[in-house]
């Protein structure tokens, strides 16, 4: 299997989940990506990799139109569902590889992702591509989680990624993030990085996976109680195994 097939196949388990999670619906995450955007009502703007439409219906709400676009039928079904129940109709949707976007060059005036960089194999590609089709001076918006600078535990944080979601390719530390969106041309305008809480139950349960998640369990817990944080603020407490995500916000612009 490809990694594209098992990217599709993941997520059109997860849909449903994904699209209900309250750590990925919260609203002060969408308003804080979409006041970022800021998108104008002559704007067109292009959602890669839009998942459950979460973000399109956001922006879609300022924009003149969104062109939301992703790998999963599902997903894209999902996205219909919410824009249409938000009375939406300036949204298109289309389905597709985010390595070939299939758009003419300097189509859009604004590009944006989230959540999205570390199921790319080959992310500067995927970003290459955004650049392709942003008109000169476009804005890019891009949000992902990203892992530590310490080698040894971003390498551990990935390895517990991939065992709960193999579509999971990297996450990569905040800096080789930043480094891969300048190398495609991007100037860089702002970068914004915080932590959001999970829980693992909450987290777990999205990928729709009991025999997945039950060993998976058991490793977690196991290094937190051993003092290993895996860059991630593994921990046990009463409420069950708790670890943050931290996440990376970047706005920058396509020179012109």
């Amino acid at each position: 299997m490809d990694h594209l097939q098992r990217t599709q196949n993941e997520f059109t388990r997860q849909a449903r989940n994904f699209a209900a999670s309250p750590a990925i619906t919260a609203a002060e995450l969408t308003a804080r990506f979409v006041g970022a955007v800021a998108a104008g009502a002559e704007s067109t703007i292009l959602d890669v990799a839009c998942g459950p439409g979460i973000v399109t219906a956001g922006i879609a709400a300022k924009a003149g139109a969104v062109v939301a676009f992703d790998l999963t039928p599902e997903m894209l079904t999902q996205a219909r569902m919410r824009c249409a129940k938000a009375g939406l109709t300036n949204v298109r949707f289309e389905q597709g590889s985010a390595t070939a976007l299939p758009f003419p060059d300097n189509s859009f005036d604004g590009v944006v992702t989230r959540l999205s960089v570390h199921h790319f194999e080959a992310p500067a590609l995927v970003l290459a591509e955004m650049f392709r089709v942003l008109k000169p001076a476009g804005k890019l918006v891009l949000a992902d989680v990203v892992s530590s600078e310490d080698a040894g535990e971003s390498q551990l944080q990935n390895a517990i990624e991939v065992l709960r979601d193999p579509s999971h390719v990297r996450m990569l530390p905040a800096s080789e993030l930043a480094a891969l969106i300048a190398g495609v041309g991007f100037v860089i305008e702002t970068e914004t990085t915080w932590d959001q809480k999970r829980q693992f139950d909450e987290w777990a349960a999205i990928v729709d996976d009991p025999q997945r998640v039950a060993p998976l369990r058991t490793i977690v817990d196991r290094l937190a109680r051993v003092g290993e944080h895996a860059g991630m603020g593994l921990s046990v407490t009463e409420g069950g195994i708790g670890f943050f995500h931290r996440w990376y916000l970047f706005t920058g612009r396509k020179p012109g």
